[in-house]
């Protein structure tokens, strides 16, 4: 790889090391409270490693090579530098790149999945390393794949017949796109769930299906199939070849995670949070994800909880196939002041959802009320922390969902780096867009974000996109996720940041959220939000363009595809709503991108604006609650194709150009004493070095 094309994967430096703030609302907690919520953090980071397993095979290894080195140094890096006879520059790019491996718990990135390489040279990481034999040993096990860009195809995670880097398919490096869906196929047909699984592929061309589980033979009682473990297949593109059920994918970590959640338990504030411990318990020692969906239903009974947590092989962006889930785990405290003001969101949504642009027919047949809450995050341990939570993920026939949570990590929204960059936004809209982008982006999150049903296939309803009866549906055992696939996660991020802007410009939500008196008014506070919100989407969606990979041409995160999409939707409402100036796809190729800012009619918003975002989320509804995935991938890609040139090759060089490090939090850590039941809090400094600190002390 040439030097100029290798510069988009260095590391950041120095990266946007920010420290997540939760003194205040820890200390508000009882002493049980503070204990339910030591015990769900260790079980969320004695997961850690399967995060790390999960993402690149030398992943662990440069994990624990970087603690070794802590270890080594006692947390004297001067020491150490000493030792090792390294520059400080040279220390620093370590810093740098320790610092980004440890925020995204891997060598890839968790938003957009291309890998990330230090900017010192191999030579500097062989001299830390050779400071103490550890650590030497954990550096010769990476196999040098911590500075490898030899192949382009493996920086970039996806399907391993692309050449690109998995480990959701370890050591199957034949296994096709077209044998997954197969597989797939064939698990959907038995019952059986793939988010706690991996998938392998034999040298003699029969399947075994990884389960994560601390036990490594079939439950007692049977499995979620039952206790058969070896399978031939009879029909299908998999005819005569065996599938096997192996127990025991990360089996140590799994028995620590169900020890750790079993004591949580014991420190539940009541009988529903005692009960979705212990199913998380079941689920994590055998493997079930019935289990699973049974923890669901007690967390989502869990209302209002001073501690709120989730655990477990949750979304499944990173999987090339979009079925197997990374895993991630988080404890957070109840901000009250902040979700008191959700409260009056949730009365509100039955009279919003008729808002939205389809009639009754395709929406649930009973508004299932969720929960609304605004947390401040205590641990968060995956591959990366969102700014807001829309779960849980299942939303079948077979098992229905009794509701969901939204939840808005306050603390996460509000972390800010020092000297922080907002390119592509006009200087007369720097003021509104920096004083109310947090604003907007929690009304984006704490929209309703309304689901599906399932049709009577004897009385279809008729489509508005059509005016005809609907011809497609979910059959039995079909979730949105299987039909939609790998496209699902994109497809479902852009509906949902669709419902928000389509709802947003209801000014009675704005109220809501303390914005306003409810009347129409553009040129307020209201209306300020309001603008924001559509800036910081069409702000997002340029951005997106670094997510983007013109050699593949595929999108490297789904978040990033569906913000481009919504560009496109702006862009093309037409009526000078809104234009990117400074670009045009008429200029010439040489032409000077350096000015390019974002240009959004505020005026327009309620109207023209309005129109456009409720069309495109009309028809990816409709083509979503009939299961019509013919017709909405095809709408959706279009939607989300890159222009090799104008926007392929221009505008994103000028985005990779002014691309700001993303952040990587610094989270405290808790000290259970064991004699007076008491537990401590310890934070940590906002630099690399506190980050590396606060890892080395964590029990992982």
């Amino acid at each position: 790889m040439n030097a100029e094309d290798l510069k988009h994967y260095l590391a950041d430096a120095p990266p946007s090391v920010v420290r997540l703030e939760i003194e205040k609302h820890f200390d508000a907690l009882t002493d049980k409270q503070k204990r339910y919520a030591h015990y769900i953090s260790r079980a969320s980071f004695d997961g850690a490693r399967i995060v790390a397993r999960q993402i690149s095979p030398e992943s662990e290894a440069i994990f624990d090579f970087i603690l070794a080195l802590y270890k080594t140094s006692g947390g004297d890096w001067k020491g150490l530098q000493t030792k090792a006879g390294v520059s400080d520059d040279e220390l620093e790019h370590f810093f740098s790149y320790a610092a980004q491996f440890l925020g995204n718990n891997g060598n890839y990135k968790s938003f957009g999945d291309a890998k990330f390489i230090p900017r010192c040279s191999e030579a500097t990481f062989a001299a830390l390393a050779s400071t103490s034999p550890e650590a030497e040993k954990l550096y010769k096990a990476t196999n040098g794949a911590i500075f490898s860009a030899d192949n382009p195809a493996l920086l970039h995670l996806g399907y391993p017949e692309q050449g690109h880097m998995t480990t959701y398919y370890p050591n199957s490096p034949d296994i096709t796109k077209a044998e997954i869906e197969a597989v797939s196929a064939w698990m959907e047909k038995k019952g059986l769930l793939p988010e706690n699984t991996r998938l392998l592929k034999a040298k003699d061309g029969s399947f075994e299906i990884l389960i994560a589980s601390a036990i490594s033979t079939v439950p007692a009682e049977g499995g979620d199939i039952g206790k058969d473990t070896h399978f031939k297949v009879e029909d299908g593109p998999l005819a005569g070849k065996t599938i096997q059920l192996v127990y025991g994918d990360y089996a140590k970590e799994m028995g620590a995670i169900a020890a750790d959640i079993k004591k949580a338990a014991e420190n539940g504030d009541n009988e529903t949070q005692k009960n979705m411990c212990n199913a998380y318990a079941k689920s994590f020692e055998t493997g079930s994800l019935l289990a699973f969906k049974d923890s669901q239903r007690y967390w989502i009974r869990d209302k209002g909880p001073m501690v709120e947590s989730n655990i477990g092989f949750i979304e499944t962006y990173r999987d090339p196939a979009g079925v197997r889930g990374e895993w991630e785990g988080f404890t957070a405290v109840v901000n009250l002041e902040r979700t008191r003001a959700f409260g009056a969101l949730v009365d509100a949504a039955p009279s919003l959802i008729p808002l939205l642009p389809w009639n009754k027919d395709f929406e649930k047949d009973k508004f299932l009320s969720p929960d609304f809450t605004s947390l401040e995050v205590l641990t968060f341990s995956g591959s990366g922390i969102p700014a807001g939570i829309n779960i849980p993920n299942y939303d079948d026939s077979k098992h229905p969902s009794e509701g969901f949570k939204n939840v808005s990590l306050g603390n996460v929204l509000s972390a800010k780096a020092p000297n922080e960059k907002i390119p592509f936004i006009n200087e007369k809209d720097l003021e509104v867009y920096q004083k109310y982008r947090d604003a907007a982006f929690e009304v984006q999150v704490e929209e309703t974000s309304p689901g599906t049903f399932n049709f009577d296939k004897e009385n279809p309803p008729i489509s508005p996109l059509t005016g005809k009866p609907v011809t497609s549906w979910y059959g039995p055992g079909q979730t949105w996720g299987s039909v939609f696939g790998s496209l699902a996660g994109a497809y479902e991020e852009c509906r949902a940041e669709l419902v928000a802007m389509y709802l947003s410009c209801e000014f009675p939500v704005l109220k809501i959220f303390g914005f306003g008196d409810g009347s129409v008014d553009l040129d307020g506070p209201a209306g300020d939000v309001l603008y924001a919100s559509y800036l910081s989407m069409a702000r997002a969606g340029l951005a997106s363009l670094e997510m983007w990979d013109p050699k593949s041409r595929k999108w490297g995160q789904p978040h990033s595809q569906a913000r481009f999409s919504i560009l496109q939707c702006f862009l093309q409402a037409g009526d000078g709503f809104c234009e990117l100036e400074g670009a045009s796809p008429d200029a010439s190729p040489d032409a000077d991108l350096s000015g390019l800012q974002i240009r959004l009619d505020r005026a327009k918003i309620l109207t023209t604006g309005r129109r456009a975002v409720g069309d495109y989320l009309q028809k990816l509804h409709v083509y979503k609650a009939t299961a019509d995935v013919e017709a909405g991938s095809r709408f959706f890609l279009g939607m989300t194709e890159v222009d090799a040139d104008f926007w392929g090759r221009r505008v994103r060089a000028e985005v990779l150009r002014n691309k700001q490090p993303r952040k990587v939090f610094v989270q405290a850590n808790t000290y259970l004493d064991e004699a007076t039941g008491k537990v401590a809090l310890k934070h940590y400094d906002a630099t690399p070095q506190g980050l590396i600190q606060s890892w080395a002390e964590r029990r992982v």
